[in-house]
């Protein structure tokens, strides 16, 4: 019997595995596959993607396995490498100031230097990880599911109280439960392909160098990989007029990269291929009974913009803190309703504005009638808000972000970033359990619920004026680092407390 089964240990996998262990869950992940992630593949980290890599203990681990990861990131629309600038969209994201919004930088590793952190965290933390191990099947009551494991040709039985569904864009899992998708679904088709080439001055070696060609004769992507000399190329291809994956022969991709480079004599050595659908879909629910969606699972956005990787690791935090919280007995299961309600509506606009992009970068005939308004990327991964019961909000406000550089520290936005005057700031105290924060008149409202409730409630002193808060007012924040309640100045500190905690936890 464990806690949590996890199937899938991909970002939204290994981030559910990682937090539940450091949360002191009992958690088993499975995988079918013989290892993590040998390719780069979903490259960069953004801004939030550090901050919970920061709870997590692991983000300098992160930006020193890339060479790359404390330069810039710039991004082309272009013909070739060498050939006519249709756009340059970003020209050194990492030289932008962002002290304002938080305290962490980007993060440019790629998936296969990224997943092995995270696994070893996850079992430093007491993870069970197994490879090479599939889900055969499962079923759910109201006590726990049960699941059929395959190792090695032997089958064998887990009981778990909760299962999450990790296992890719295809979940067999999702299927299983009867969840449909909504959304475009397939937009496009691609081969992905890792080259190695010395290409001189053609890329920038300072940064991540990103290119989308709109080339007369392809489309494609290109960009630079953590390794040197090393690269990845991704055409596409197009099966409504015939096109297969096995019409790109290594001579046609030589020819093709030749193109792309301007190098016409260029010998370009092909480590790997494979093709790659790009999709947009949106689980209908998020969770079914004791079964939760997280990662490409519930979400399958296109790669233009970068938050496919992100919102998967984004997705595993959300759920870990709050199944911790209910397998603690500290809140009721309503607390895991609100996975859904906080994570669906941030997937839609994850994958509107991923549209957007592709339309503006790769494919300017895509149709985007009916989608919601791209968001800025600042906003999108700093600035935005959750709606739910864990939330108690202040007003009706309908805006889906703020501007992360002016937080207001209003309920179901993240915390603002706020130099404590102790050398830290405020992602330095978040992450493990609820934070209280006050010009000190609530330190003792901290103490008394937190030794009642058995919560962990850390209060912090903050400056005058932060948080948006008045003189003898205090802010609590989730373990996620969002702003759940805020209030003005009370005789009773300790009742107003423990009341909101009731009705954030459902207790």
């Amino acid at each position: 019997m464990v806690d949590v089964l996890v199937v899938g240990a991909g970002y939204g996998g290994l981030s559910a595995t990682m937090f539940l262990a450091q949360h002191g869950v009992d958690v088993l992940t499975v995988d079918r596959h013989a290892s993590t992630s040998i390719h780069p593949r979903a490259a960069g980290q953004s801004w939030r993607t550090m901050e919970l890599f920061r709870f997590a203990g692991i983000d300098e681990e992160v930006l020193d396995a890339s060479p790359r990861a404390r330069g810039g990131l710039r991004i082309t629309v272009a013909a070739s490498l060498g050939g006519q600038v249709f756009h340059r969209l970003y020209d050194d994201v990492g030289a932008v100031d962002v002290s304002a919004a938080t305290a962490m930088p980007h993060g440019m590793a790629g998936q296969d230097l990224v997943e092995p952190i995270m696994l070893r965290r996850a079992e430093k933390f007491g993870a069970t990880v197994r490879f090479n191990t599939e889900l055969v099947s499962f079923t759910q009551d109201e006590d726990g599911v049960t699941a059929v494991l395959r190792s090695s040709g032997e089958e064998t039985t887990v009981r778990a109280r909760y299962l999450i569904a990790a296992d890719g864009g295809r979940s067999r899992i999702r299927s299983a439960l009867g969840i449909e998708t909504d959304g475009p679904g397939s937009l496009s088709h691609c081969l992905g392909v890792l080259f190695e080439a010395n290409l001189g001055d053609r890329v920038r070696t300072d940064v991540t160098d990103l290119f989308y060609l709109q080339n007369p004769h392809f489309t494609a992507g290109f960009c630079s990989t953590d390794t040197p000399d090393h690269y990845g190329f991704a055409p596409d291809y197009h099966p409504s007029k015939g096109e297969s994956p096995e019409d790109f022969t290594p001579e046609r991709l030589v020819e093709m990269i030749r193109i792309a480079t301007d190098e016409p004599d260029l010998e370009p050595v092909l480590h790997w291929t494979a093709p790659w659908e790009i999709a947009a879909r949106l689980a209908r629910r998020f969770r079914s009974g004791r079964v939760f969606l997280v990662g490409d699972a519930a979400k399958v956005t296109p790669p233009t913009g970068g938050m496919g990787g992100n919102t998967a690791i984004g997705d595993g935090h959300d759920l870990a803190w709050k199944l911790a919280a209910v397998l603690r007995g500290e809140a009721s299961d309503a607390l895991l309703d609100t996975y859904e309600a906080e994570r669906r509506p941030y997937a839609r606009m994850v994958i509107d504005t991923s549209l957007h992009n592709m339309k503006q970068r790769m494919h300017p005939d895509l149709d985007v009638t009916g989608l919601t308004p791209a968001e800025e990327p600042m906003a999108l991964c700093l600035g935005f808000r959750y709606r739910s019961t864990a939330v108690l909000a202040e007003d009706d406000d309908p805006a889906r972000t703020e501007n992360p550089f002016e937080p207001t520290g209003r309920p179901g936005f993240r915390a603002p970033n706020v130099a404590l005057g102790t050398g830290q700031s405020t992602v330095d105290v978040l992450g493990l359990g609820w934070a209280l924060f006050s010009d000190g008149t609530w330190a003792p409202a901290a103490s008394a619920v937190s030794a009642e409730t058995g919560l962990r409630i850390d209060h912090h002193v903050t400056p005058p004026g932060t948080f948006g808060l008045t003189p003898g007012g205090a802010s609590l924040v989730r373990p996620d680092g969002m702003v759940a309640w805020r209030s003005p100045a009370t005789p009773n500190p300790p009742a107003a407390l423990s009341t909101a905690l009731t009705q954030l936890l459902g207790r």
